[in-house]
């Protein structure tokens, strides 16, 4: 069996955890894991969302997320405020200490990625980069 016919799925897992592998390295030294990058990401571009609009976005399960924001309430990287009118509704707000780690956290991402896509000419990264958005967007529309 050729490259070319190989499964898929299998190949998309082994550069997960690869990817998944460098990425931890890369954000070690700023407190940050893998995990935490998405609802970091999402908590930058707005600030003070609920806990239901994270897992809307970013099409994980509601204990996920919840895992997710408690570590991270725990390292001090976000806090939780009860919206007025439904103290049962909590808005998500980045401290000080995520605000100070964003651009190290991205250029981290960047550099995991451009390790992980190095084996690529620039021509094939844009593909595959293509390749990628449009299977994502299709995964979102379907509500995959």
């Amino acid at each position: 069996m050729t490259d070319e016919t190989a499964p898929i799925a299998p190949m998309l897992q082994l550069l997960t955890r690869r990817y998944t592998a460098v990425l931890q390295d890369a954000l070690k030294p700023l407190g940050l894991s893998p995990g935490q990058m998405p609802a970091l990401m999402a908590l930058w571009a707005q600030d003070g969302q609920t806990q239901k609009a994270l897992v809307d976005i970013l099409g994980v399960e509601q204990a996920t997320m919840a895992n997710t924001l408690s570590r991270m309430e725990r390292d001090g990287l976000i806090t939780r405020r009860a919206v007025d009118g439904d103290k049962r509704i909590r808005q998500i707000y980045l401290t000080e200490q995520a605000r100070g780690l964003e651009q190290a956290a991205l250029d981290a991402t960047a550099g995991a990625e451009a390790a992980l896509l190095a084996p690529l000419r620039p021509g094939q990264q844009k593909r595959l980069a293509g390749f990628l958005a449009e299977l994502s967007a299709q995964g979102a529309a379907a509500g995959a």
